[in-house]
């Protein structure tokens, strides 16, 4: 099972999923410098799929784009279970097959290790040593259905699982009945990905919504956000990636940590649960 540790989840599927482990994991992979707690906050104890369900052509890919690769959720090494783990550090290239599980219902709102709001309708995943986010294409090595996901949790802790989906990559790759199925992880590489893992865990001040590579495109959801009136700022910071520019729409900055989890908040609420914490 899972559990909560300083709001960050770590994740494995619960009982409801055919073999699905319910030991509940003893240590969890912590932020750096963060004080490890022990809680269990989930309004029921077993996972389960969501009320509305979906079907295989309801659920996209996840769109890549350069999120940076930042100390939040990569603490490395981590234990859990007795069982050291390394986040990768040289991750590009990275292939391999195993068994791919999924979650669902039972953690719908609870953060995901990078603090993030697990939503089971999106098309994400967790692994253990994949650096947080990431993308990563899957494919079920059964029926050949795949799709792209993106990297924002732990898990899963089970020695047999490669990697745990959200229930709706599961419907997408056609196994989230039987719980399981044998896969094959491939990374994505994405340009302009920074990577600024530290030792240090620094303070965020800013939220990035988005970065395109159409100014027009930035600019328009700046002002769908500024609709929103949000209590920070919301404006456009360009960059070059690799002679390209980029476009990117943060908001910030946040006065201290409290605002910046009001900022959070006002996003979920506002239909944008997916910005990435940048210093």
């Amino acid at each position: 099972m899972r559990r909560l540790v300083q709001g960050f989840l770590v994740s494995v599927v619960s009982l409801f999923v055919p073999g699905c482990s319910q030991q509940e994991a003893k240590d969890a992979p912590p932020i750096a410098g963060a004080e490890l707690t022990a809680t269990s906050r989930y309004a029921v104890q077993q996972d389960h799929a969501p009320i509305d369900a979906i079907g295989p052509h309801e659920v996209s890919d996840a769109q890549l784009r350069p999120d940076p690769i930042l100390p939040v959720g990569n603490a490395s090494p981590y234990t859990v279970n007795g069982i050291r783990y390394e986040v990768l550090q040289d991750y590009k290239g990275y292939r391999e097959q195993g068994i791919a599980s999924w979650y669902g219902g039972k953690f719908t709102g609870y953060k995901t290790s990078n603090g993030e709001l697990y939503d089971v309708y999106k098309p994400s995943a967790a692994h253990k040593s994949l650096p947080i986010p990431s993308y990563a294409r899957v494919t079920n090595l059964e029926n050949g259905r795949s799709i792209v996901v993106r990297v924002n949790d732990r898990g899963p802790f089970h020695s047999e699982r490669l990697i745990d989906l959200s229930y709706a990559a599961a419907v997408r790759l056609g196994y989230m009945v039987q719980g399981t199925a044998r896969v094959e992880v491939e990374v994505i590489e994405v340009a302009g990905v920074e990577d600024r893992r530290d030792p240090v865990y620094g303070d965020y001040r800013f939220i990035q919504i988005g970065a395109f590579g159409d100014e027009a495109k930035a600019r328009a959801l700046q002002a769908r956000l500024q609709d929103r009136r949000l209590s920070a700022p919301v404006f456009v910071s360009p960059a070059d990636v690799n002679g390209q520019p980029l476009f990117r729409v943060r908001v910030g900055p946040a006065r201290d940590e409290q605002h910046f989890l009001v900022l959070q908040q006002q996003l979920q609420d506002s239909g944008y649960p997916e910005g990435q914490p940048v210093p």
